[in-house]
């Protein structure tokens, strides 16, 4: 869940954004009573956004400096960005490893596997790691592309954004496991994929984009009858 702070506080990070450190008037521009604005203050102080320096001033801290940073500075608004992950398909002869979404949302769909990358972890490292817990399985990489995949509702209202770097994964080793918390994997081809049921948009052309193995940079929006 994103963090959400009052106005008021949003105002203080936005000040600080443009100011090394800041004394308590210059942070109180709506000239708001003292106790009042003490609150905040603190509140931020509390929060870990910002802390109290030398002679009264106030600075952000590392966490307020990458808090505030998100901000649009002329709507005072936190910046929503598509979330990152990986896509990963993994290939043996002519099947494809497709997995089920034993999840919400989409539970029941299938497609292939994907994960979030977690702050700090390279694109390989992600790859890796998503590919030996959901499968068991590891092998040989090969960044094919890009997909950033926009899903809207039928009245056309936004329901996720997302950026995966789509990787191939050859010469796979291991014992797959076929069935793990949220979801199952099977061994299929492609004749076989196109033919599930809840299939997710875009299954097709990742197995074009995987089998071209050149880098490529695909958007697309679409529309969903469920989620």
């Amino acid at each position: 869940m994103e963090l959400k702070i009052h106005p008021i506080q949003v105002n203080i990070l936005k000040i600080l954004l443009f100011e090394p450190k800041a004394r308590f008037s210059k942070l109180n521009l709506l000239k708001l009573p003292t106790d009042h604005f003490n609150f905040h203050l603190k509140r931020l102080v509390e929060l870990k956004l910002i802390e109290k320096t030398d002679k009264n001033n106030y600075s952000l801290t590392t966490e307020g400096k990458e808090f505030a940073n998100r901000f649009d500075t002329e709507t005072i608004a936190i910046e929503r960005q598509p979330k990152i992950g990986v896509l990963i398909i993994a290939v043996k002869g002519n099947k494809y490893l497709i997995q089920q979404r034993l999840k919400q949302p989409y539970f029941g769909f299938y497609g292939f596997i994907t994960g979030k990358v977690r702050w700090g972890e390279t694109l390989i490292e992600t790859t890796n790691r998503e590919l030996q817990e959901e499968t068991g399985l590891k092998g040989k990489l090969t960044l094919v592309g890009i997909k950033h995949k926009m899903d809207y509702s039928q009245d056309s209202k936004l329901l996720e954004d997302k950026l995966f770097f789509v990787s191939r994964m050859d010469n796979l080793k291991g014992d797959l496991l076929e069935k793990f918390v949220g979801g199952k994997n099977l061994w299929l081809t492609e004749k076989e994929v196109l033919k599930l049921p809840d299939l997710f948009d875009g299954v097709q052309e990742s197995i074009r984009m995987a089998n071209r193995k050149k880098l490529e940079i695909i958007e697309t929006k679409y529309k969903v009858k469920k989620y």
